[in-house]
């Protein structure tokens, strides 16, 4: 078995093995490109972050800039996507391919690869897991799932193939400025007796104005950029850590998949700033002091505005029940699971009888035991 040194690619997404010529793959044990047809290994030549190295030192993009369209060609690119008319992602695949499954919904996609010209990916977390181990996770979560479909358990036990796929990101940052008027609120209690003579304590609020300032800088918002899966599970795959993530190289997804974003760049900003809106009122909140508070204008001002297109690893799985995909995603840096699941109706009706069985049971014991006492 040889090893060599792969150098950082510009572009395509193959890289042949030096001993048999067979496309390598990234793998996530090792960290190396390995060749699953001879087994050969080679290292990957790590780009460096910056002079300080870690994720933090990755370039971020100007925000407004960007809105202008006035990025640097060398922060876009090109790609070869398939684009599924059933869940609308936009998935990314090697050159040679013209049919193929969506990963995220299975459904056939038969035809000539679209282009794709979007902002690059500044930085990515590679994959931690194999497809193995986000197997053996995936198939734990679903031993604790109550009331699944049997063919669900069986999705696992035949150990059909699961995609890894980097899921595209958008992290935000910004410097936020926010004035605010409002109230604070003092409780104070007072006794009071009743007409029975009886004495109870009432809570009272002595209300004062309240004014001031809060600063915020806020670092790597994140905001999920594709649409093709549910957003509730989305949200539920943190953490993330993304204190290690690395440049973007092309390497990484080498016998891997990659998503196109399908969120632009501007619609995820309004959810950052929802997110920071929020962040910004409890800061407040926290400022006025007092027992309670009343917020009655927040006047914000939010400047150096910088993004960044990034990739995070997920293994996904799609399961159909009764002609419907239900996808399961495994975080692919923690092995966190979420997912759709369906229930089995007739697992539901079998325990909701055996409860009524059950409660009948121990009814007739009650009444029983009642007339036995009474005898």
């Amino acid at each position: 078995m040889s090893s060599a040194t792969i150098a950082p690619a510009k572009t395509g997404q193959e890289f042949p093995c030096d001993a048999c010529g067979a496309n390598m793959r990234f793998d996530p044990v090792s960290g190396q490109m390995s060749c699953d047809h001879c087994g050969n290994t080679a290292e990957l030549e790590v780009q460096s972050a910056g002079p300080w190295g870690g994720g933090n030192a990755i370039k971020e993009l100007d925000f407004r800039a960007a809105l202008r369209n006035q990025l640097a060609d060398a922060d876009l690119e090109e790609t070869q996507v398939f684009k599924c008319t059933s869940c609308g992602a936009a998935v990314e695949f090697e050159s040679a391919v013209h049919a193929a499954e969506c990963p995220f919904c299975a459904t056939p996609i038969v035809g000539g690869t679209g282009t794709d010209r979007h902002i690059k990916p500044r930085g990515l977390l590679a994959f931690e897991l194999d497809e193995d181990a986000a197997r053996d996770a995936m198939t734990k979560w679903l031993g604790r799932l109550w009331f699944a479909p049997n063919g669900l358990q069986e999705y696992a036990r035949k150990g059909r193939r699961i995609q890894g796929i980097y899921m595209p990101y958008w992290t935000y940052d910004a410097q936020t400025q926010s004035r605010y008027t409002g109230q604070r609120g003092e409780v104070y209690y007072v006794t009071r007796r009743d007409g029975q003579g009886k004495t109870r304590r009432e809570a009272r609020v002595r209300w004062y104005p309240a004014r001031g300032q809060v600063r915020r800088f806020f670092d790597d918002v994140l905001v999920p950029a594709s649409r093709s899966l549910p957003k509730q599970v989305m949200d539920a795959l943190p953490p993330w850590d993304l204190s290690r993530l690395r440049p973007y190289q092309v390497e990484y997804l080498a016998g891997l998949r990659a998503e196109a974003y399908t969120v632009e760049l501007d619609e995820g900003y309004h959810e950052a700033r929802a997110y920071m809106d929020r962040t910004i009122e409890r800061d407040v909140r926290f400022d006025i002091g007092g027992d309670r508070q009343r917020i009655r204008d927040i006047d914000t001002d939010i400047s150096n505005v910088t993004f960044k297109h990034v990739l995070l690893p997920v293994w996904v799985a799609v399961y159909r029940f009764q002609g419907k995909p239900y996808q399961i995603l495994i975080n692919g840096q923690s092995g966190r699971v979420q997912g759709e699941r369906p229930y089995s109706v007739w697992k539901i009706a079998l325990a909701a009888t055996i409860a009524f069985v059950a409660a009948l049971g121990l009814a007739y014991g009650m009444m029983l035991a009642e007339q036995n006492g009474a005898l």
